[in-house]
């Protein structure tokens, strides 16, 4: 097969490990920056240039799109898709995963444990935002933050309705969900692949950061997830139809309640942690299921 990575960087781990993967199983490889690419939208042939040539070879396509390029980024992939290509996950979920408004209003109908959230319109009464939650602490999400950046711990409701006062001067959406307190700063991670979980760990913030987040000094250990862990993680994955993704979640009283759906999860954490050729599933997955 020829096989495009949609990445802005070839150096990454990710990307490296996907590329080692595909030629170790006898494939073509491309590292194709996709704000390199040039959308060419004409009547019963759509194409895409690149550099100096037209990318009509393409038999499937892995994104690896960052969140501040998700709007041209999904555009490239959906003009591979507009051209047959078969790709890990389309435009529409990425775009879907990266709202996280949207993304918690289709998993909660779909009957998907979560913290409870509140989002509100830049509302004045920010002491009733914070009681709906349950009162202080909470948590305070910019809608577009990734990797733990835009994500508040406010440990008091004084220090809440100061942030959130501060957040609405500036206009920026914000969610507001409960503190999980039994969680104790640690949260799983669950690595799906068609569908299936194949990888899982447990990552564990440092002291005094409630951010588990690996980016930010966290640490990570291999887990087995409970059924109703593995039942979470793939029931999320099939709602957001993302065949390829990682879901993160938390551990409570109540069950696990998810935090997030990644529709394009690093694999160096999850691959250190476990063990386990996560990058080979990705590939065995796009073979599967290419036309090529």
């Amino acid at each position: 097969m020829n096989i495009v990575i949609l990445s802005r960087n070839a150096g990454l781990y990710s990307t490296d490990r996907l590329v080692e993967e595909a030629e170790n199983r006898g494939h073509k490889v491309e590292v194709i920056d996709p704000l390199k690419c040039d959308i060419i939208i004409e009547k019963e042939k759509p194409t895409i240039y690149y550099k100096d040539r037209y990318l009509d070879y393409v038999d499937a396509v892995i994104p690896r799109i960052g969140a501040s390029v998700t709007f041209y980024g999904c555009a490239v992939v959906r003009q591979f898709e507009m051209m047959g290509v078969f790709t890990t996950v389309t435009s529409d979920s990425i775009l879907r995963s990266r709202d996280k408004l949207k993304s918690l209003q289709r998993l909660s109908k779909r009957g998907i444990g979560m913290p409870k959230t509140v989002f509100t319109n830049y509302s004045r009464d920010v002491e009733e935002v914070i009681d709906h939650v349950g009162g202080a602490p909470v948590i305070i999400k910019l809608l577009e933050g990734t990797q733990g950046l835009g994500v508040v711990l406010a440990e008091t409701k004084n220090a809440a309705e100061s942030v959130l006062e501060a957040f609405n001067g500036l206009q920026a959406r914000v969610i507001v969900q409960e503190f999980i307190k039994e969680a104790k700063g640690a949260d799983l991670r669950a690595l799906v692949v068609d569908g299936q979980v194949v990888g899982a760990m447990k990552r564990q913030g440092k002291e005094g950061e409630f951010r588990s987040n690996l980016h930010r000094g966290g640490s990570a250990k291999i887990i087995k997830l409970s059924e109703a862990e593995l039942r979470l993680a793939m029931n999320a994955s099939r709602a957001l139809k993302l065949p390829v993704c990682g879901v993160d979640m938390l551990q409570s009283e109540r069950g696990p309640l998810l935090l997030e759906v990644n529709s394009t999860p690093g694999l160096e954490g999850i691959e250190k942690a476990t063990g386990k050729n996560i990058a080979k599933s990705i590939i065995t997955y796009l073979e599967r299921n290419s036309n090529a």
